[in-house]
């Protein structure tokens, strides 16, 4: 079965039930974006660049890290679409030699970002099984990969709600660590590459958002998605004892 990344349409919402369902998701994507360049900046602090920090950027709060076309538009526009969750904020200020040492840590670093996203899905996840043990769905089958036309009950909205933001967290965790600059699976690239390889490499930042708009407009990201998705999918629920993918 196809995971639900796919998520239904909020521009054809038929009832007041999938628009709350869909305007909560995309506060707890908002929120999870806040947190994913949050961890960036805590463990920049702890490896020695206190860059974002200084700057208030080491906060959970997502709104210093609001950027509005990728933190508020692009999650926006592609849930009301029904296409693949996914955003971004402000990248979190990072002092290259601040660092202690420099290499190491960008990677760890950029590690930190989709390793909140996996956090935050086993949280959500955990979650979503206590309300799934409570009734959370109205019907056998109906577990994470419920459907909103069956929510009615708090609970019921609740779980759904839950589920897909687990979802869109681990969506979130793939994406970024895709090896194209400037995502951060591309300061992880760096670090393995060989140095003269590496400022090779780096140097591809200049055409990073070109490399973001052809992975989008390719086609090459849902394979890539579903491919990485059941295994993440997989471990989530082992930490959880959730069941449900």
């Amino acid at each position: 079965m196809e995971p639900a990344i796919l998520t239904p349409p909020l521009a054809l919402a038929t009832n007041q039930t999938e628009l709350l369902v869909g305007g909560l998701v995309i506060a707890l994507v908002i929120l999870s974006l806040g947190l994913h360049e949050f961890g960036h900046a805590l463990v920049a602090n702890l490896c020695g660049d206190p860059t974002a920090r200084e700057m208030g950027r080491m906060t959970p709060d997502p709104r210093p890290h609001i950027d509005p076309i990728w933190t508020i538009l692009v999650p926006c526009v592609l849930y009301m679409t029904g296409g693949i969750i996914f955003g971004g904020a402000r990248p979190v200020p990072v002092n290259y030699h601040r660092l202690r040492r420099p290499a190491r840590d960008m990677m760890l670093v950029a590690l930190a970002g989709p390793l909140m996203n996996v956090l935050i899905a086993i949280v959500l996840m955990g979650i979503t099984k206590l309300l799934l043990a409570q009734g959370g769905m109205g019907r056998p089958g109906d577990t994470a990969l419920g459907y909103v036309v069956y929510a009615q009950r708090p609970a019921q909205i609740a779980t759904l709600v839950l589920a897909h933001a687990t979802r869109i967290n681990i969506v979130l965790a793939i994406f970024n660590m895709l090896p194209v600059p400037p995502l951060d699976g591309s300061r992880v690239m760096a670090f393995l590459l060989p140095s003269p390889m590496r400022e090779t490499y780096m140097g591809l930042d200049r055409f990073a958002m070109l490399f973001v708009f052809l992975i989008l407009f390719s086609g090459a990201l849902r394979p890539i998605i579903l491919t990485a998705f059941f295994p993440l999918a997989r471990l989530v629920d082992l930490l959880t004892g959730s069941g449900a993918w």
